[in-house]
């Protein structure tokens, strides 16, 4: 389940990549310059901006891996017709399909990891999904890439065919009983997940697992109680009953969820920071290829095999991050997973600075492998985080209206990056650039201050037990 979901991310950094990869290709096929290639990502990235809201509220109300299933299909028809285009006119229409992925993806699968995942493994567990990201950007630069370099159509045309196995694994996957109440277990089968339940893999006392025909078994009972909720509850930490009362309205519609997600300030920081930092990680996917092989005079596949270096260090950052935050947590530190993601978005900063400025290829990649590193070591903590401070009821509505304004950071990024550039030139372009990163850690470290209390309204609103007892 891990995989799959993390190659659901993989698809769509593998198609910014491979058109970054592809830009000097596309530039001259088409006859067009920096600001279209980045005008290509962002389209794409806008109508997944606008259809994630929608795709939220489904993720709240019908079995999200068919929905992921059906979005990936349409992802793999649409890159076909890319694949066909004979203009950039032709080719910007068919992208404008492509952002469907983008919009199922964010609201179900943080939706699925709440619902199949213990609290405790959220961190460890989204840096292994957000590998996904990672490695379909790093099989854009490397192998669709270097495709490119003969026909950026084939590159195209071995994303689509990729989609289709992944859309019918995702229809193969069982759907999880909502509010965490049915995590899996390491055996694969949904068991007590909370204190005081049965044995692993088995339901626990006074739960029952039921089927119907197209489910699998699953286990019903009361919401998962998260280790941030448990810390914040045996601190007395008082909830916004303000936010309770409107979260347990039956049938909470679009504008009070909306409302509601607003309302919750870390849940603004955390979007805001978000947006920064993937705002600069969708200029580095689309232009970072092209910045190495100008600024540093080396040739595609060597550029290309530079950032699959770079990208290796991004991997070790992910893969770190989030296990390490799940640990302070459970050693009682209830601010942790803010805290490991501030930490690393200040690196961010600091280490791109000599990368940026250094002209030698040797001396700017060590630190470029360890800001690549600290750059996305911020996301499965903020993540993980995110699920602490959402009622489960919210989840996908709440990760839809998350992925509107991020993704509308991400296209607006490729877009404003070929244009500054076409201005300044590249290596200016991702000196101004950084002051996003910077953006990005400074609402990090205010998150701290409001994470306690909305962790305790959000425990409060699902009807946790330790919250009725605090």
């Amino acid at each position: 389940m891990i995989v799959v979901l993390a190659c659901v991310l993989a698809l769509a950094s593998a198609d910014a990549a491979t058109v970054g990869a592809s830009a000097i290709e596309l530039v001259h096929g088409l006859h067009i310059n920096n600001a279209d290639v980045g005008l290509l990502v962002a389209v794409s990235s806008l109508v997944g901006a606008v259809a994630s809201i929608p795709f939220g509220m489904l993720a709240d109300r019908v079995r999200r891996t068919w929905t992921l299933s059906f979005a990936v299909a349409l992802w793999g028809v649409a890159m076909l017709l890319s694949a066909t285009a004979r203009s950039f006119g032709g080719l910007l229409f068919w992208r404008l399909w492509l952002g469907v992925v983008t919009a199922a993806a964010g609201p179900a699968v943080a939706s699925l990891v709440g619902d199949y995942f213990p609290s405790g493994e959220r961190g460890k567990i989204y840096s292994y999904i957000l590998t996904g990201e990672l490695v379909g950007a790093g099989a854009g630069f490397a192998i669709t890439g270097d495709v490119a370099a003969l026909s950026w159509r084939a590159a195209f045309v071995i994303l689509a065919l990729a989609a289709f196995p992944l859309a019918w694994l995702l229809f193969r996957l069982p759907e999880p009983v909502r509010g965490g109440a049915g995590v899996l277990t390491p055996a694969g089968r949904p068991g007590a997940a909370t204190a005081g339940e049965g044995e692993l893999g088995e339901p626990g006392p006074g739960r029952h697992y039921k089927r119907s025909e197209d489910e699998e078994p699953q286990v019903t009972g009361r919401p998962q109680v998260t280790d941030a909720q448990r810390l914040a509850a045996e601190r007395g930490i008082a909830p916004d009953y303000r936010l309770v009362r409107l979260a347990e309205r039956k049938g909470i519609g679009l504008i009070s969820a909306i409302r509601y997600v607003l309302a919750v300030k870390t849940n603004v920081s955390l979007i805001i920071s978000s947006a920064c930092g993937y705002y600069f990680l969708a200029g580095v996917a689309t232009f970072g290829v092209e910045f190495v092989r100008n600024h540093y005079h080396v040739n595609a596949t060597l550029a290309n095999l530079l950032m699959i270096v770079v990208g290796g260090g991004a991997a070790i950052g992910v893969m770190t991050a989030g296990p390490a935050a799940d640990a302070w947590l459970r050693r009682g530190r209830l601010n942790a997973r803010i805290i490991v993601a501030a930490i690393a978005a200040t690196a961010t900063v600091v280490l791109f600075i000599p990368a940026l400025l250094s002209s030698s290829i040797v001396a700017a990649l060590p630190y470029v492998i360890f800001a690549a590193g600290a750059l996305s070591a911020q996301n499965p903590p903020i993540d993980a985080a995110r699920l602490d401070i959402m009622p489960a009821n919210l989840w996908g509505r709440a990760e839809g209206i998350r992925t509107f304004l991020r993704t509308m950071a991400q296209a607006l990024a490729p877009l404003l990056f070929g244009l500054l550039s076409d201005q300044i030139g590249l290596q200016a372009t991702f000196i101004v650039m950084l002051l996003p990163l910077a953006g990005s850690a400074f609402f990090l470290f205010r998150a701290m201050r409001t994470y306690p209390g909305d962790v305790a309204t959000a425990a409060a609103a699902s009807g946790t037990p330790d919250a009725t007892a605090a």
